[in-house]
């Protein structure tokens, strides 16, 4: 990313409008951004997932590629938005929801942060542990300090470690791998193909869903790119540096687990290390998945704060973070995810596994609706000083975008499996949970016939601040045109 030398190394804006004149980065840092948010353990833990809940090697490879390419779709679609509106991502739901119904989908994004958060940090306290000798809790709270640090900082910093996390992540993997194929027959594991249509759909929607996650923040990261920056290939820098980062992930952790014999679960980031052996190797591998999840909780951290103070500038109409605010917020939702992750890390893996895929049944129907509305409704023709007016042309509440997320929702319950809630048609379907399949299909087609009808007002062209300089108004704030 190549910042002019006036951009400043503390991110001064939070979710306002990012002006031209501030506009910077090159679309190679999306690419490494987002493969560095990938190649990373807890991408390795839900590959190996695949495998650990009944499936064979072959058909979860497929599984997995499949749910990453449709998954990866509908995220780099989202990141698309970024420069065409220099915007947060959930901000830009106001239209689809209103100036306050937004806070509906928002609150429960912040409930996903950090709860990803949380389990990204029993990782690596894992990790932590072992590198200094300590316990896992005391490696919990060190690598908590770091995050506070570096999403306090925010987005230069964020994107400068994407891109070191990049580079140690495929040194990592590259050696991770040619241990990995030294110890084990893979070709005799591939051979093994017992096709069952659960473990398949399994397969598919935990990399779906690892991918559709990334959907409501990854505009956050794409907003600073110029706005004349070709949205086909926002889209291909993202969604490569995601698919890529999380299939070489994923597979990885699948051949892991198929030759671990049971001794994979609870034990997940010594058995990756275990796989290069102890000594210097290892410390600087515990090292390797430590750094790597700076980056992925760092930007969980992030959108939580964002998403924190979108709600609050929707109800208060506007709203100017100071630095202090900003650390008061990142510190109470580090530290929510902190406690989260000390109470719970001795049973991570099976809550991890039921907590992403409950995650579907909220976000699915959201961004189906997001991105209907963006690329065949109003076709990209916003009002963005409007979304911060309650009494504007997005008014309060849309109760169409609303009910139908509503229904979206609602219309999974039967499907969905998992330790939370099992849904009454799962045992007819033979047990295979296809609820996000539904979440994403039915809401798009209900909105999409919906919005043609009775959809409000659309600008004839997308509707910017008026800039000044380098700021839209004294107080750095956006506008009302």
């Amino acid at each position: 990313m190549a910042a002019n030398d006036t951009t400043p190394l503390i991110e001064r804006r939070s979710i306002d409008y990012i002006p031209e004149a501030e506009r910077h980065g090159r679309l190679l840092s999306q690419f490494t951004l987002w493969m560095g948010a990938n190649l990373q353990i807890t991408a390795i833990v839900t590959g190996a997932l695949a495998v650990v809940l009944g499936g064979d090697v072959f058909w979860s490879l497929i599984g997995l590629l499949i749910g990453q390419l449709i998954g990866g779709g509908v995220m780099a679609l989202h990141a698309a938005q970024g420069p065409k509106l220099g915007l947060p991502q959930m901000i830009s739901s106001r239209v689809q929801f209103g100036v306050y119904g937004a806070a509906i989908p928002i609150v429960l994004v912040c409930l996903m942060y950090l709860g990803f958060t949380a389990t990204g940090t029993v990782l690596s306290g894992q990790a932590l542990g072992q590198l200094f000798g300590v316990s896992d809790s005391v490696g919990i709270l060190i690598f908590a300090s770091v995050i506070v640090l570096v999403t306090v900082l925010g987005y230069r910093v964020i994107h400068f470690i994407g891109r070191v996390a990049s580079v140690i992540g495929v040194i990592a993997f590259v050696y991770l791998f040619s241990r990995l194929m030294s110890q084990t027959d893979v070709g005799a594991l591939l051979q093994i193909r017992h096709f069952s249509w659960s473990s398949f759909l399994l397969a598919v929607s935990l990399a779906a869903s690892w991918q559709i996650a990334f959907g409501p923040y990854v505009a956050d990261y794409s907003r600073y790119l110029p706005s004349k920056t070709s949205s086909v290939k926002t889209f291909f820098a993202a969604g490569a540096g995601s698919v890529i980062g999380a299939q070489v992930a994923m597979v990885l952790g699948v051949f892991a687990a198929a030759m671990s014999n049971g001794q994979f679960a609870g034990h997940e980031v010594a058995y990756i290390v275990g796989l290069s052996g102890t000594g210097a190797t290892a410390a600087l591998l515990y090292f390797s998945i430590a750094f790597g999840k700076v980056t992925i909780s760092t930007l969980n951290s992030y959108g939580s704060f964002m998403c924190i103070a979108t709600i609050i500038s929707g109800f208060r109409g506007r709203l100017e973070v100071t630095r202090l605010q900003r650390l008061v917020f990142v510190l109470v939702i580090v530290g929510t995810a902190t406690l989260i992750a000390l109470l719970g890390q001795h049973s991570f893996l099976g809550a991890f596994k039921s907590f992403i895929l409950f995650l579907l049944a909220f976000f699915t129907p959201w961004s189906a609706i997001n991105l209907v509305d963006y690329y065949c409704i109003t076709r990209e023709r916003y009002d963005v000083p409007a979304l911060s007016d309650p009494n504007g042309r997005y008014g309060r509440w849309n109760l169409l975008g609303i009910s139908i997320y509503v229904f979206g929702v609602l219309v999974q319950l039967p499907f969905i499996s998992t330790k939370f809630y099992t849904g009454p048609l799962v045992a007819a379907l033979g047990d295979v949970d296809i609820s996000w399949i539904i979440g994403l299909v039915l809401p798009a087609a209900v909105y999409y016939v919906c919005a043609k009808k009775w959809h409000g007002t659309v600008p004839d062209h997308l509707i910017l601040p008026k800039e000044q300089g380098s700021l839209l108004t004294t107080d750095g704030l956006p506008a009302q045109a």
